[in-house]
């Protein structure tokens, strides 16, 4: 699956999650933080489902109506916790994300709006 981490999930998910067969942009390699709705059009552009720990993408989708690829929200995970759950998610519920989904997962919980 293709992935784009946002800058303020761990970078060391990449590996984790390039290990295990999967395209993975993270833009804290980028020369400098373009802003969220860039971010957001680029993960669309590229066909890319959208790793964050920020809310402010799923308001930009649900509020605004912006376009996405699939939004993955990661909540008061620690670093390592982030790259397993990441894993977990995209594998367990791929589809439903490139269909555009946003999911956000907690510690234990699961919490997903359908596309639509």
């Amino acid at each position: 699956m293709k992935l784009l981490l946002d800058s303020c999930v761990w970078g060391g998910a990449v590996g984790r999650l390039r290990a295990a067969g999967h395209d993975v942009v993270w833009s804290g390699d980028w020369p400098t933080d373009p802003g969220d709705e860039e971010i957001l059009a680029r993960a669309l552009a590229e066909s890319r489902v959208l790793i964050t720990l920020d809310k402010d993408f799923g308001e930009l989708a649900i509020l605004r109506g912006l376009p996405h690829a699939g939004i993955l929200r990661l909540v008061g995970l620690s670093a390592l916790q982030q790259a397993e759950v990441s894993l977990q998610v995209v594998e367990a519920h791929g589809a439903d994300l490139a269909a555009g989904a946003i999911i956000t997962a907690e510690a234990g919980r699961l919490r997903m709006r359908s596309p639509g």
